[in-house]
């Protein structure tokens, strides 16, 4: 396992981190999985008050293990009462500090303002050495990312930022700038659903492993501290591990199967660059992300990918915002502003007949 410096928190984590919003059937499962994990050398254990009884789980597993030599990760929503919330999460995890206390969610404009509030119940539980660092997660717009990011207390951010979507860029960028440690949040799962790649994909990574080769471009930068991994039982560790310490600059063969890639989606009749020129939407269609998955469908046939996270459009709020490509009026607002000069109304309604797909719900509410 390989270990890199977590930004100005000067923690030294494991390139993976144990993810446990899959370990919440019972306490034994947990304490399997986050003992295997800590015994293939993953140091950095992610959890939340919202993952059911994750947090209290934890701490029962921690029993016989040096604390000192973990970091423990829980988070917190925006406007939560921040000296109530991290008492009652030491309560639950048997623990006299936290290591590092996320503000998770940080989605709109409105959560940057209840994170600026928080900020002196942040400052005490700092002070005092109930928290040793303070972060944020978010999985808003880039603009708000990038907001998050400047905010003086923070030192890490958590960040969707992927091989199939590297919106972030700039955010990453910025985040190195100031120092913070980088997490970047699930890669397997929300990154392509990696774990069952479909056969087209397989064959055009060849002779390379789809998420093991996405894991290798995101090890490959520096910048990045570490990537969550969720398993649910200890086997599912074996498939990501096998890259732990393959942290060097990509081979010319890997980059060359990964610019292959990126020209598949370049080719795709109808694909979208991602400039984000189309919006806003008088219609709140989030064209880009809509396009996005409609280019990965067509391209690398993940429609199975693109059917789990089109569901969540007008479902999961500020988590996933935006409506389906069904809503549109075509009232044309978004055509002159194409550079492509695609016919944005066309391509909503054939990615949403690709992606229409059964309803889901999340893990976090509004």
């Amino acid at each position: 396992m390989h270990y890199r410096r977590f930004g100005k928190t000067e923690l030294n984590l494991s390139v993976f981190s144990l993810g446990t919003m899959r370990c919440l059937e019972n306490a034994e499962a947990l304490r399997h999985v986050l003992l295997e994990a800590v015994g293939r050398g993953i140091n950095h254990i992610e959890t939340a008050r919202g993952y059911g009884q994750s947090e209290r789980y934890i701490g029962q597993a921690l029993d016989g293990l040096n604390r000192s030599e973990l970091v423990l990760t829980t988070k917190l929503l925006p406007g939560s009462p921040v000296e109530q919330q991290v008492d009652e999460s030491l309560e639950r995890l048997g623990l006299d500090y936290i290591d590092c206390l996320a503000v998770h969610g940080v989605n709109t404009l409105e959560h940057l303002q209840q994170v600026e509030a928080m900020v002196p119940g942040l400052v005490r539980v700092l002070g005092d050495g109930r928290v040793r660092h303070v972060g944020a997660a978010s999985h808003g717009s880039l603009a708000v990312v990038m907001d998050a990011i400047a905010l003086p207390i923070i030192s890490f951010i958590n960040l969707h930022y992927y091989f199939f979507n590297p919106r972030n860029a700039a955010a990453i960028e910025l985040a190195h700038q100031r120092d913070l440690g980088i997490f970047i949040i699930s890669p397997g799962d929300k990154g392509g659903q990696l774990y069952t790649p479909p056969n087209k994909l397989k064959q055009q990574c060849a002779p390379f492993d789809p998420l093991l080769l996405t894991y290798r471009w995101l090890l490959s930068d520096r910048r990045i501290t570490t990537l969550s991994v969720g398993p649910a039982v200890p086997a599912e560790l074996d498939w990501p591990l096998q890259v732990a310490d393959s942290v060097a600059p990509l081979t010319a063969e890997e980059q060359t199967v990964l610019d292959g890639l990126g020209h598949e989606q370049q080719s795709v009749l109808g694909a979208c660059r991602q400039c984000y020129d189309c919006l806003p939407c008088p219609e709140v269609i989030n064209i880009p992300e809509v396009l996005r998955l409609r280019n990965l469908a067509v391209a690398h046939d993940m429609t199975q990918f693109g059917q789990y996270r089109y569901g969540m459009f007008e479902r999961a709020g500020h988590w996933f915002p935006g409506r389906q490509g069904n809503r549109s009026s075509d009232c044309g607002a978004c055509l002159p502003r194409c550079p492509e000069q695609l016919d944005i109304p066309a391509l909503l309604r054939d990615t949403h007949g690709r992606l229409k797909g059964p309803e889901r719900r999340r893990l976090w509410s509004d």
